[in-house]
């Protein structure tokens, strides 16, 4: 199909597009925030789950780690079920596995359960994520899609800043088999909100798509750019997925400070984050995207610093010193982890779909092998300082991709 095609076809489907309502719009931010709730909820339960079955930390931090493999892997799969079978039934589909998967984790009694239940919970959240992301592009061109998508992303935030929070309070008052009864009615209620509104936006293909998909997938692999791009967005990512698992532990058992505390320190480390994202959003196109890279690379590399001598000096042993001070951390990585993104969708623009679902995979992959690493090192040490050298790796390890691998000039260039 030549490019006049394309954009003949993409200006024809955007202006026969209906316009997302408000109400539409809040459905598909509460699909897409609905797996990071999940995901986080349970963060500050981890040490009264090892307690509660007998279990080692490191056997209950797979309650983590393995929903994220499962988060992962199942974006590869729902997206093009949802090509096949439509959006709609996908994502109730999916919305139906998260709230079985919660009565699950309710009436659990042995930690294989839950963890089961937990994988179950990942392959329905998946949906919401992929095929979320699908429904926008059905009603949108490339550009008002990507606008659209940013919107949902941004306010999705919220879940994962209040998730450990939520979740802390739940365990604290009432036992953590309560946080499975909130999800669950989460879920019920995000599904029940689906069955009545939701619309299908699949439209049919006039024909086969597997040749470009499978040439866009060769273009990506072939981009040195895109391997850095990649590269730098999950060792971005792996300073928050080793902290947040890793903190855990050293708050609540070597701090001994409740699993409700903890969730309130960890939400500052998400709002820095989340800050550094819309700060990120308004100076890139004054600044220039590798060098907010750089900025944010510095600040990551400052506040692992930080907190490494605040370890040696042994004032981590209060949360204030311990958390404050990685705000610096998440607040640099909302500008490194935003312009990681937008440059792996630039690598070969046409494929941006493509290229978001791989980056995705490959960073909650990471992330799954760097939550256990941060099990083992919070809760296995009497000191916060393995976990601080670990964070500081990641950091420093990231700004050597960005000086080996993701060119100067505009990333479409080296594809």
């Amino acid at each position: 199909m030549s490019d006049d095609a394309i954009k003949g076809s993409a200006t024809e489907r955007a202006a026969a597009a209906p316009k997302v309502s408000p109400g539409f719009l809040a459905l598909l931010i509460a699909l897409s925030g609905l797996g990071p709730l999940t995901m986080q909820a349970i963060m500050p339960a981890l040490p009264a789950l090892a307690t509660h079955f007998a279990e080692d930390f490191s056997v209950a931090q797979l309650t983590i780690s393995l929903y994220l493999v499962g988060l992962a892997g199942a974006q590869l799969v729902v997206g093009p079920l949802s090509d096949k079978f439509g959006r709609r039934p996908v994502i109730l589909a999916g919305l139906g596995l998260m709230v079985l998967s919660n009565v699950a984790g309710v009436f659990a009694t042995t930690l294989p359960q839950l963890i089961a239940a937990r994988i179950i919970q990942a392959l329905g959240a998946a949906s919401g994520l992929a095929v979320g992301r699908a429904m926008i592009r059905d009603l949108y061109d490339r550009d008002r899609a990507a606008s659209m998508i940013g919107i949902v992303v941004g306010a999705m935030m919220i879940a994962p800043m209040i998730g450990p929070f939520i979740g802390g309070v739940l365990e604290t008052a009432y036992g953590w088999r309560t946080i499975f009864h909130f999800l669950g009615g989460v879920s019920l209620v995000i599904f029940l909100w689906a069955w009545a509104t939701l619309p299908e936006t699949r439209r049919t293909q006039s024909g086969p798509a597997a040749s470009g998909f499978f040439g866009d997938v060769r273009a990506l692999i072939a981009s040195p750019a895109y391997h850095g791009f990649i590269l730098c967005q999950m060792l971005a990512a792996a300073t928050f997925f080793v902290f947040a698992s890793g903190g855990a532990y050293v708050t609540i058992t070597q701090m001994g400070r409740s699993s409700a505390e903890y969730g309130a320190w960890f939400a500052l480390g998400s709002i820095a984050y989340m800050a550094g994202n819309l700060a990120a959003a308004r100076l890139t196109p004054k600044v220039g995207g590798h060098r907010m890279m750089w900025i944010g690379l510095n600040m990551q590399i400052a506040g692992s610093v930080l907190n490494l001598i605040w370890g040696l000096m042994g004032l981590s042993a209060h949360p204030a010193w311990f958390f404050i001070t990685q705000m610096i951390v998440a607040y640099g990585n909302g500008y490194v982890m935003t312009n990681a993104a937008a440059g792996a969708i630039s690598v070969r623009p046409q494929a941006a779909g493509t290229a978001s679902g791989v980056m995705g995979f490959m960073q909650m992959g990471f992330g799954a092998i760097v939550s256990q690493l941060g099990a083992h090192l919070g809760g296995d040490f009497t000191t916060t300082v393995p976990l601080n050298i670990s964070v500081l790796i990641f950091s420093l390890l990231c700004a050597l991709v960005v000086a080996l691998l993701i060119p100067r000039d505009d990333p479409k260039r080296s594809a």
